[in-house]
């Protein structure tokens, strides 16, 4: 009787086991059947790695786009200040409608702000040229409208120290082993004094109080704006504590123009003889 209890255990055991190689298992969960999927051939790190500025490539492309966008607009400032400069008709208008200097400051307000302040239309293609383009002839209009009311010998003067200037800055930028970009403590303090020496002119200029006032302010703001040359060259350079991204290369370029632009202004203030 013992042996025929076991065989009937036995029977069912053989039963249940059968019944449960019969059962169809569940499907996996969708975590179960993407974990075992393999990762691609790059990951972040490694596409961050490929194309960073460790690539000498790339940062030739990089120079060479942002000096070749800048020389179109030297060219463009240059035209435009010699028209304002040698063609008196022109001349005369510009400086007998002074409403469009003020639109023209709008202009170059607004377009600076959407270019430095917003990343997207600075990267999107083409919108970032055609802002990048109206900045540079609001700008060049400014400074020919400036440039209308000095003489043409000393116009002519500060352009020629303006390209040595910034030859000798964009050398110096290039060559040297000192890191002008870990110096941005120095550079916000000397902005610091240069914003409040400026509002201090403008209470004082008016009523001349100290007449040699204005040409101490140019030459701190010729140096300053120097300083500024140097820094962005370094940051285009890629090399030093601080770099800047390849694909800011309208940011890149419209901080080295607005420099040249400035550093011209102020050596117009120090050296130029206004018209009598």
């Amino acid at each position: 009787m013992t042996q025929g209890k076991l065989a009937l255990a036995n029977k069912a055991t053989d039963g249940s086991t059968s019944r449960q190689a019969l059962v169809t298992p569940a499907p996996p969960s969708y975590e179960e059947a993407t974990s075992s999927i393999s990762a691609p051939c790059y990951n972040d790190v490694e596409m961050l790695t490929e194309f960073t500025w460790d690539d000498r490539n790339i940062r030739r492309i990089f120079i060479r786009k942002v000096y070749a966008i800048l020389m179109i607009q030297l060219l463009v400032t240059l035209a435009i200040v010699a028209l304002f400069t040698f063609c008196d008709p022109v001349k005369a208008y510009i400086q007998t409608n002074p409403g469009w200097y003020w639109a023209s400051y709008a202009v170059f307000f607004v377009t600076y702000l959407t270019l430095s302040c917003c990343s997207a239309p600075r990267r999107q293609f083409p919108w970032n040229l055609i802002l990048l383009a109206i900045f540079t002839l609001s700008l060049s209009y400014m400074t020919g409208m400036l440039s209308s009311f000095y003489n043409t010998k000393s116009v002519v003067m500060c352009l020629g120290i303006t390209v040595a200037v910034c030859l000798l800055v964009t050398i110096f930028s290039f060559q040297t082993k000192f890191d002008v970009t870990s110096c941005q403590g120095v550079i916000f303090i000397f902005c610091l004094v240069m914003f409040i020496s400026g509002l201090v002119l403008a209470i004082v200029l008016p009523f001349q109080y100290v007449p040699w006032l204005d040409a101490i302010y140019a030459a701190l703001g010729a140096i300053l704006f120097t300083v500024f040359l140097a820094f962005d060259t370094q940051l285009l350079m890629g090399n030093k504590r601080y770099t800047m991204s390849p694909e800011e290369y309208v940011f890149a370029t419209l901080n080295i123009y607005l420099d040249i632009v400035y550093i011209f202004s102020f050596f117009l203030q120090i050296f130029g003889t206004k018209r009598e």
